[in-house]
């Protein structure tokens, strides 16, 4: 069985996700050692283990639930909120306009909650290799965790504790995510370290900020491409007649900007108004 995308029965130390009737989600791990505590009853772990996803288990006080392994959608917001988390909605976009692919070299600064890293570490295969930097040690301690708990071994994942603006040193990187306030400041070093080709995505939460950003990239003028979006997801109850958008929505997270490096010695072109 790959201990990164198990599949067949479920077994004892893996990650869960119980769904009510309701559709309420309750992220566990089957551990023998510690009954499932749910809305006011109780789950056996004996009568989960061997058995496949999309079965149903019923509590103590008889309360239905469907079980199946986590998938990123429903694992990713149920993280604890020791720091920021990247939601499915943006990693999605990310991966996308970062263009990320299996056996990619990618630098990764600033880990949060280590949900976009473990979302990395999937999109790049055991093939590709992940740099992460990371300032504070308890978000790494942390990252550190949450990728052990919920993807398993990461032996292409490598989590430096320090300072990315002085201290990143790769070379020979297809693409570059950042999640930090000021990334223009890397601008420089993100040419030196990225291909010829090679893309610059950064996450950020205002526009005040991409102004910044995309100001300083133009005025470099060795990146082209550049590129800001902002994702936007609602989702919609269907039941009988009943037809209307969520009144619960997940709007603005932050914005996406991309950028491609240009080939040593070229500058962008100018452009029209």
């Amino acid at each position: 069985m790959n201990v990164n995308y198990p599949r067949g029965p479920l077994c004892e130390g893996e990650p869960i996700i119980l769904l009510d009737r309701k559709d309420r989600e309750y992220l566990v791990r089957l551990d023998r050692n510690r009954p499932l505590a749910i809305r006011g009853g109780k789950v056996l772990v004996e009568e989960l283990i061997g058995r496949d996803e999309g079965c149903t288990v019923r509590s103590s006080v008889n309360e239905p639930f469907l079980v199946f392994r986590p998938s990123l959608p429903q694992l990713i917001p149920n993280f604890p909120r020791n720091a920021q988390v990247v939601y499915p909605k943006d990693l999605g976009p990310i991966l996308i306009w970062a263009d990320v692919f299996p056996g990619a070299r990618v630098v990764e600064a600033g880990v949060g909650a280590g949900a976009l890293s473990m979302t990395l570490l999937r999109a790049i295969g055991s093939s590709g290799q992940l740099i992460t930097y990371e300032v504070r040690e308890d978000f790494a301690d942390m990252a550190r965790k949450t990728v052990a708990k919920y993807f398993g071994p990461a032996p292409n994942w490598t989590l430096k504790l320090g300072d990315v603006e002085t201290e990143l040193e790769e070379t020979d990187v297809d693409r570059i995510v950042l999640d930090l306030p000021e990334p223009w400041k890397l601008i420089d070093r993100a040419w030196n370290v990225l291909r010829p080709g090679g893309i610059v995505l950064s996450y950020l939460p205002t526009v005040i900020q991409v102004k910044s950003l995309i100001d300083a990239l133009r005025a470099d003028k060795r990146f082209a491409c550049i590129e800001t979006m902002e994702t936007l997801m609602r989702f919609w109850h269907i039941k009988g007649m009943s037809v209307r958008p969520q009144h619960r929505m997940i709007a603005h997270t932050g914005f996406l900007t991309a950028a491609r490096r240009l080939a040593d010695g070229e500058k962008d072109i100018p452009r029209g108004p």
